[in-house]
C-alpha cells in the first residue's frame, strides 16, 4: 500500500492532492477525491467568501474526510477568503504566486496546515524559509498557470533545497506511471489537475471537458496571451498553459498587440466562451491531456491511479534490477 509522510501529514490513505482549479474543483469535486482517499482541494478564488464558506460546508455534508482550500493568492480580495478557511479550519489552505509568509503565522494558529505552490527554486527556499508544511513543486507540463521548469529535474532541486519538508510534484501526472515516477524523484506525492479536470464531478462547461479528452500530448501551450488580455492577476514568471486553437496561432508572443487591443480581445473571449467556441476560448489544460481518453468518477481516478503506482513500483524495480 502507499503511504507516505504527505499522506501522516494530511491525514489520508493516498498521496494524491487534488488541484484547487478555478471554476472546476467545487464542492462535488473535493468531496469525491477526499471520500476516495485523497485530499480535494477547493478552488477558493473563483467567488467571494459567502461561496467559499458555503462550498466548505457543501463538502462536510458529503464527507467527514479532510479537505482544502487552493487561492490564487495574487489575487486581490484573497485575505477576506483565507479569513475565511481559517474560521471554517479547513485541514489545510495553499497558496500560489506569492511568498506565503504573511499566511503560514495565522494558519498555524488556526490549527491549519499551509501548502505553497511553487515555479522556481527561489520560490521554494522562500516557501521552505516561510515555515510551510507542504511544498508543491509545479512543472511546466502543468496545465493553467505554470512556470517554465520542466517537472523531472524540478522536482527533485526543489526536494534539495527544502530540507525535511515534504514536496509534492504537480505537472503532467495523470496516471500511475506519473505518480510512481515523481515518487523516484524523491516527491511525496502528487498534486493532479488535468486528469480531475475531466472527472464527472469537476465544474465547468461540458466543451471544455471533452476538447481536453480529445486533445494530445502536443496540443498545449503555455502562453501569457490570455492573461494579458484579460488583465488576469498573475505575475510575469508565470503563463497559462491551454490547449492550442486559432487564438493563440495569431497572439501567442504577440504580447505588445494583445496589450494593444485588450479591450476588443477580452470581448471576443469571453464572447467564445459564452457560445462554447474552443477556437477563441481558453481550455485550460495540461501536457498530459493526451494520457486522458474519457470522463469518468473522481473516485474511480483516484483508485486507478494509486493501483498503477503500487504495480508500476513493484514490478518495473523487479524488471530492471539485477
Amino acid at each position: 500500500m502507499l503511504y507516505t509522510r504527505v499522506c501522516e501529514l494530511l491525514g489520508v490513505e493516498c498521496p494524491i492532492v487534488s488541484a484547487p482549479m478555478v471554476g472546476r474543483a467545487t464542492a462535488e469535486l473535493v468531496a469525491a477525491v477526499s471520500a476516495a482517499g485523497g485530499f480535494g482541494l477547493i478552488g477558493g478564488s473563483t467567488a467571494g467568501p459567502e461561496w467559499l464558506r458555503e462550498q466548505i460546508r457543501m463538502v462536510r455534508e458529503r464527507t467527514d474526510r479532510p479537505f482544502g482550500v487552493g487561492f490564487i493568492s495574487s489575487a486581490p480580495g484573497v485575505e477576506a477568503l483565507v479569513q475565511v478557511a481559517l474560521e471554517e479550519q479547513v485541514t489545510a489552505i495553499s497558496h500560489s504566486f506569492v511568498d506565503p509568509s504573511s499566511y503560514v503565522d495565522a494558519a498555524h494558529a488556526a490549527g491549519v496546515k499551509v501548502l505553497a505552490q511553487v515555479q522556481t527554486l527561489a520560490g521554494a527556499t522562500a516557501a521552505a524559509r516561510a515555515g510551510v508544511d507542504l511544498i508543491t513543486a509545479q512543472g511546466t507540463e502543468a496545465g493553467g498557470h505554470t512556470g517554465y521548469n520542466a517537472s523531472l529535474p524540478f522536482v527533485p532541486a526543489v526536494v534539495d533545497v527544502v530540507g525535511d519538508i515534504p514536496v509534492l510534484a504537480a505537472g503532467g501526472i495523470a496516471d500511475g506511471r506519473g505518480l510512481a515516477a515523481v515518487l523516484m524523484l524523491g516527491a511525496e506525492g502528487a498534486w493532479i489537475g488535468t486528469r480531475f479536470l475531466t472527472s464527472r464531478e469537476a465544474g465547468g462547461a461540458t466543451w471544455a471537458k471533452a476538447a481536453v479528452v480529445g486533445a494530445g500530448t502536443d496540443d498545449t501551450v503555455l502562453t501569457r496571451a490570455y492573461d494579458i488580455a484579460q488583465n488576469a492577476p498573475f505575475p510575469q514568471h508565470v503563463g497559462g498553459r491551454v490547449l492550442r486553437n486559432q487564438f493563440t496561432a495569431r497572439w501567442h508572443e504577440h504580447d505588445d498587440q494583445v496589450l494593444a487591443r485588450r479591450e476588443e480581445l477580452a470581448a471576443e473571449v469571453l464572447a467564445a466562451e459564452e457560445r462554447g467556441d474552443t477556437q477563441v476560448a481558453p481550455v485550460y489544460a495540461g501536457s498530459a491531456a493526451g494520457l486522458i481518453t474519457a470522463i469518468e468518477p473522481a473516485a474511480e481516478i483516484v483508485r486507478r491511479i494509486v493501483t498503477e503506482a503500487e504495480d508500476m513500483l513493484r514490478k518495473r524495480t523487479a524488471q530492471v534490477l539485477r
